[in-house]
């Protein structure tokens, strides 16, 4: 039986990631095939897998053939219309930043669009490179139905005093707020919760999204409370290569008294802090872990003080903590720096099985302790291709 498809498309500075997933019915989505093309513009590379983990094509491109995202997706698109029948019948993508205009997920037309490359400077390493296939898309294949599914539209019903800065109410209305990210894993994982463990799903949840970028979000009944990320995907916890909380006045003294531009202080703060900068190794937790240098040391022990110091605030604004769930690639596989941020933990009465923490279990809290310690893996393009279908059906 051929069903109708959606492709996901999540695209970022050098790489394209896709999937597609059949429609198996009115609320079953099948995965079919997830691929990418990493490399752009230096050693590209299209690689695919089947809904068995099967390798479908690995294939590797001169730099100068695929020289950017347009051309990536050009590729994809060619290899998804020889291989897979029929053609998808919309195209679901993750936009990190929807402003304070966007709320849920949208379709996409020119003013939509043109509206989102608005807000490329509050996200200039996820924004522009989210909205490049989105025109390429709507270029090429202009009666395709495109859908926009923000990182942000999961936070947006906090209370105002959540959302809300110290700073004039006019600039509030201009849309300098905390906004939060990582909204469509957070999503996820708290339907994926109550799915699995439906008791914890109703109590007081944590919910740590610990990747390359990193951040806490506090979770009521499935709905977002507060998150650790604000106005830019800046805030809160130190990740990979951005610092997390900061002084402002770190940013007036590297422009007043160190003499930097505005656009070098941004380069400074996306791509030079967060792991990478105070290891001044790198930025992979792995490679991190493996080394016997002291700043790489450092580097983790600074970002486990940090998720505990965060997670304190998400307990308080919940008003104390049940359960606290480790997601994405770091909260998924690094067992050691579980433990250690479960050791942060203690004094809300977490105790970790050391057992099934490294078995990666899905419980990892001990019968001693007074909160649930869970692992769900995150599924942000199974919850864009959800929004696709759901929002193709209502038809608008």
């Amino acid at each position: 039986m051929i069903m109708d498809t959606i492709l996901v498309v999540n695209s970022g500075s050098s790489s394209l990631k896709f999937q597609l997933f059949g429609i198996a019915g009115p609320s079953t989505l099948k995965r079919l095939v997830k691929g990418q093309v990493d490399g752009i513009g230096t050693q590209p590379r299209l690689r695919v897998r089947g809904s068995d983990d099967a390798t479908l094509i690995d294939r590797i491109y001169e730099p100068e053939a695929v020289r950017d995202v347009s051309v990536a997706i050009g590729i994809a698109a060619s290899w998804l219309k020889e291989t897979q029948e029929p053609a998808p019948v919309a195209v679901g993508h993750r936009v990190v930043h929807g402003g304070p205009e966007y709320d849920r997920p949208v379709l996409v037309d020119d003013r939509v669009l043109a509206n989102l490359a608005r807000l490329s400077s509050l996200a200039p390493l996820h924004q522009p490179h989210n909205l490049a296939p989105i025109g390429t898309f709507l270029a090429r294949f202009p009666k395709l139905p495109q859908v926009a599914c923000f990182d942000t539209a999961f936070h947006r019903g906090h209370d105002p005093i959540v959302d809300h800065y110290a700073i004039p109410e006019r600039l509030y209305a201009q849309g300098i707020r905390r906004y939060g990210f990582h909204g469509l894993s957070y999503e996820y994982v708290a339907e994926r919760l109550r799915e699995v463990v439906p008791d914890a799903a109703k109590g007081r949840v944590v919910i740590a999204h610990l990747g390359s970028g990193a951040s806490l979000c506090a979770v009521r009944e499935g709905r977002s409370i507060d998150s650790t990320l604000g106005f830019t995907a800046l805030d809160g916890l130190p990740m990979g290569t951005r610092p997390g909380q900061l002084d402002p006045g770190v940013v007036l003294h590297l422009l007043s008294e160190q003499g930097m531009t505005v656009t070098e202080v941004q380069n400074l703060l996306y791509r030079g802090c967060g792991l990478k900068g105070l290891s001044g190794i790198s930025n992979d937790v792995r490679t991190l872990e493996a080394s016997s240098d002291p700043r790489a040391a450092l580097a983790l022990d600074h970002f486990v003080y940090r998720v505990g110091l965060h997670a304190g605030m998400m307990a308080a604004a919940l008003g104390g903590i049940d359960s606290f769930v480790f997601t994405a690639g770091i909260g998924e596989n690094a067992a050691k720096l579980r433990a250690q941020i479960t050791e942060r933990l203690a004094w809300l009465g977490a105790v970790l099985d050391s057992e099934a923490n490294a078995a990666h279990s899905q419980e990892i809290s001990s019968r001693e302790s007074r909160i649930g310690l869970y692992v769900i893996p995150t599924d942000e393009e199974l919850m864009i291709a959800r929004h696709t279908v759901e929002l193709l059906r209502r038809g608008t």
